[in-house]
């Protein structure tokens, strides 16, 4: 088996199959969440392209595309090199089955797509700019907070996309404790001026 992974021909396949393996590592580990975003917002404004929707763009997260093509490729590949080597005396030379194995496994790869779509899971790209966090609530969750002292804090827009930004008081003299409730009331560059909710210090009953 290693024999015949490591013969002319192959090897453009296997490195295929192993990078399908790694960003798919990748993915598990979660490293690929943000990298999938930019590359589907690099793409979606030429949707309207026929090719890139039959290729399957669009239907699957793009790295998922990429992994889908990878293995078709690679194990497509290596499955013709073996029913050559089998039956026609030898594997196609590299200069010969790259391009061959390439242009099959678009098409396969956008079958493939439009068959996987129904059934799995998508992320969507929810891109949004920061001012639509203003209105909303955000905790502190690092330091503590004054004006011109920012603290870190968790705040989710309306499709539940989580963003750590910076927030200070709006008004002199407030202070922003660590796990305090905010209310953003509006942006100065890359930080966010906010008001208390007014519900840290309240007394809490317990039982």
């Amino acid at each position: 088996m290693l024999a015949f992974l490591l013969a002319e021909g192959n090897f453009a396949f296997v490195v295929a199959v192993l990078l399908m393996l790694l960003i798919g590592l990748v993915q598990v580990i979660g490293f690929g969440h943000d990298v999938d975003a930019d590359l589907h917002a690099d793409v979606h404004g030429d949707l309207h392209f026929d090719f890139l929707s039959w290729l399957g763009v669009g239907r699957l997260p793009l790295l998922m595309l990429i992994v889908l093509f990878l293995a078709v490729f690679g194990i497509g590949g290596l499955a013709l090199q073996q029913v050559l080597r089998d039956w026609a005396g030898g594997p196609l030379p590299t200069f010969a089955a790259v391009p061959l194995v390439g242009i099959a496994a678009l098409p396969v790869t956008g079958l493939a797509a439009r068959l996987l779509a129904p059934i799995l899971p998508r992320d969507h790209t929810t891109a949004v700019a920061l001012e639509v966090l203003i209105g909303t609530t955000a905790q502190v969750v690092t330091g503590r907070a004054s004006q011109g002292s920012p603290a870190r804090a968790r705040a989710e827009d309306h499709h539940g996309q989580v963003h750590y930004i910076m927030v200070e008081p709006d008004g002199a003299g407030q202070v922003f404790q660590e796990g305090e409730q905010v209310l953003l009331v509006r942006r100065e560059g890359e930080c966010f001026r906010a008001i208390s909710r007014g519900d840290f210090y309240l007394p809490r009953l317990d039982g």
